[in-house]
């Protein structure tokens, strides 16, 4: 009796029930023709804005999967250098990150070239730039050599959820896969993403970073479905808000008999959900493309801008003058010099707090 999916002859050749999902699959792609849609309507900048936030968010969820904390100032400054991007504040990245960001960026950016597995190994060397994950040294650029188990729980009472292929099959079962990706041309593209992430995480084909090439290779085909390097949501961030459920569907699929309705109506409706979670963000982008075109010719300087966009962003907290000191780096009485010229200008009002707790927002806006 085959105990996972891979034990069984002809194992990939998998099924499903088109029923089960037609109806989310429908509503997935008529979602993704509505964000392109609402993305074109946007200026040149703020569309730039858009697949920024996006690639850098996908990059920061995929390695949070993992455990690790990247850099998120860090990771966007990378992404917008390489892409050529104009935007203020632009800090420097580790090595690390600049990996990191370079395997997101060929999958996304040179989604048409084929996969093969010089491109992948480069998306691992990437990924390990010395060599070690954590304390420990790994087959870098290359398929393992060792079995490969994944275990949770404190040493000597873990629990092993999955085994994966054999090592000696492994480069088999990766031509294969590849051939399929590079040659198959009968699915549609964001099924064939799914079952891409599926069939790869189930070989599981390097000591370390399966997960996060898992999911390169998933944004690599959703780019192909959509035919353009622009993205505009985040798979990676809703994996992330949906973690203990996507380790169960995994876990359960791994052991059938090759019926995968359950692992495509999952990865299908976390697709709708990641699409559905843009539109708040690209709210968020029209306002801000809105507020710039109103003050395209208002006199506002560096740091007045940066502090701004912030504030359209994610800003934390209240906007207080020490605050404001602090982010641009200047003194309090420069902060509040800046703070009171945006409000004669009308752009920040002042809250009912007073005196050193002071606080300051946007003011409404509404273009003519």
């Amino acid at each position: 009796m085959a105990k996972y999916i891979y034990e069984r002859k002809n194992w990939t050749a998998f099924s499903w029930h088109d029923k089960a999902i037609n109806v989310v699959f429908g509503e997935v792609r008529i979602m993704q023709g509505k964000i392109i849609g609402q993305m074109n309507a946007l200026g040149f900048s703020a569309k730039e804005e858009a697949t920024l936030t996006a690639l850098t968010l996908d990059v920061v969820k995929s390695s949070e999967i993992e455990g690790e904390l990247l850099n998120y100032e860090q990771v966007r400054s990378s992404i917008a250098r390489r892409l050529g991007i104009n935007t203020a504040g632009l800090v420097q990245s580790s090595r690390h990150i600049e990996g990191v960001v370079e395997m997101m960026l060929d999958a996304t950016q040179r989604f048409a070239l084929p996969l093969n597995e010089k491109r992948l190994f480069g998306w691992h060397a990437a990924l390990f730039p010395t060599g070690y994950s954590g304390p420990y040294s790994i087959e870098v650029g290359r398929y393992r050599t060792g079995e490969m188990q994944v275990v949770s729980g404190a040493m000597g009472k873990e629990k092993v959820h999955y085994e994966a292929v054999k090592p000696e099959w492994v480069k088999t079962e990766m031509d294969k896969f590849l051939n399929w990706i590079n040659t198959d041309n009968s699915l549609d593209l964001v099924l064939k993403a799914a079952i891409a992430h599926f069939w790869f995480i189930i070989i599981h084909p390097f000591d370390d970073g399966n997960g996060r090439i898992g999911r390169a290779i998933t944004d690599m085909l959703l780019a192909r479905a959509e035919g353009s390097g622009e993205r505009f949501y985040s798979m990676s961030s809703q994996i992330l808000a949906e973690c203990k459920r996507y380790y169960e569907v995994l876990q359960k699929v791994q052991h059938s008999s090759g019926d995968i309705t359950e692992w495509l109506d999952w990865f299908l409706h976390c697709l709708k959900n990641a699409m559905l979670a843009t539109e708040n963000t690209t709210q968020k982008i029209m306002r801000k493309a809105e507020f710039w075109k109103i003050h395209e010719h208002t006199p506002i300087n560096e740091r007045q801008r940066l502090i701004l966009n912030k504030l359209f962003d994610d800003f934390e907290g209240k906007l207080q003058t020490s605050k404001w000191a602090k982010i641009t780096k200047t003194s309090t009485d420069t902060a509040l010099r800046d703070i009171k010229d945006l409000v004669e200008k009308g752009i920040l009002q002042q809250t009912d707090e007073r005196g050193r707790n002071a606080n300051y927002i946007l003011v409404d806006f509404i273009s003519d």
